[in-house]
């Protein structure tokens, strides 16, 4: 476990000045506070709102920040105005990360900064990401992912370091939660994260709602399965209120990239070549 932490400081080594797309999430917080240290006051942290980025979440982002002692910037990456994203085909992700890496690019290349990082772990290279092929094309590069560090290792070191996020949820953006074909819509980007927001109050360590049309679809993890049945009715009223007319627990419980089970490998290669 030391030895990654300094291959990451090796490699975070390797430039005098960094920005970090920054979330606010387990991943990019442990990565902003690593570089810190490296970097001192070199550093920016860049945090893009939009319609699929919660104000719960860019609240935390804030917070974080300022936290760690770090300069941060926010920008506007409104991904449902691109051409084709609404639509929601299975690559959407590559248009989003397209657009926000060439925004955060362009601040690094203004202002002086000679990389951009962002939090991308190796196990987000088991699953299918369109995005890392526009992260590729931009020149992003992803440290922890690039030192080994699962999403176990961060946690784990980000509870050595203290951060306030070594127990977070961890966290996609909203449009994640909708099958592939169904357009996304502000309105329905709205009512999701209303509902996700209440849910969160309630005490509930890691969970999804996956937005079906009108139907909310709950994913717990298996150990909270009891607790959510417990409380159904809660839950029910929740969504309603939000906006759903329907609302189901998965049986097969929480677990990431779940939209993506509909879709075949050869979807998924002939999706990455492109």
């Amino acid at each position: 476990m030391e030895e990654k932490l300094d291959i990451l400081k090796k490699r975070l080594k390797e430039f005098k000045s960094a920005v970090i797309a920054f979330s606010g999430g387990v991943d990019s917080t442990f990565l902003a506070r690593v570089a810190k240290d490296v970097f001192g006051d070199n550093l920016l942290l860049v945090t893009a709102t939009s319609s699929t980025y919660p104000f719960y979440e860019l609240d935390e982002a804030k917070s974080l920040a300022k936290l760690l002692g770090i300069k941060h910037k926010i920008i506007v990456s409104e991904e449902i105005d691109i051409p084709g994203y609404a639509d929601n085909p299975p690559d959407r992700c590559y248009y989003c990360k397209s657009e926000l890496f060439g925004k955060i690019k362009y601040i690094a290349s203004q202002e002086g900064y000679q990389v951009v990082y962002d939090g991308s772990n190796a196990d987000d290279l088991k699953d299918f990401r369109p995005g890392m092929k526009a992260k590729q094309e931009k020149g992003v590069i992803s440290p922890l992912a690039d030192s080994g560090f699962t999403k176990d290792d961060i946690r784990f070191f980000s509870g050595k370091l203290n951060l306030p996020t070594a127990g977070k949820q961890s966290y996609a953006c909203l449009a994640s939660r909708f099958p592939y074909g169904e357009k996304i819509t502000k309105v329905k980007l709205d009512r999701l994260a209303t509902a996700e927001f209440e849910v969160r109050k309630l005490g509930f360590t890691q969970f999804r709602i996956r937005s079906h049309e009108n139907m909310a679809r709950f994913e717990f993890i298996p150990s909270e399965m009891d607790k959510a049945w417990g409380i159904r009715e809660k839950l029910t009223e929740i969504c309603k209120n939000s906006g759903f007319t329907f609302v189901t627990i998965d049986l097969k419980g929480y677990r990431t990239g779940s939209m993506n089970e509909v879709l075949s490998d050869l979807v998924k290669a002939n999706f990455q070549k492109k």
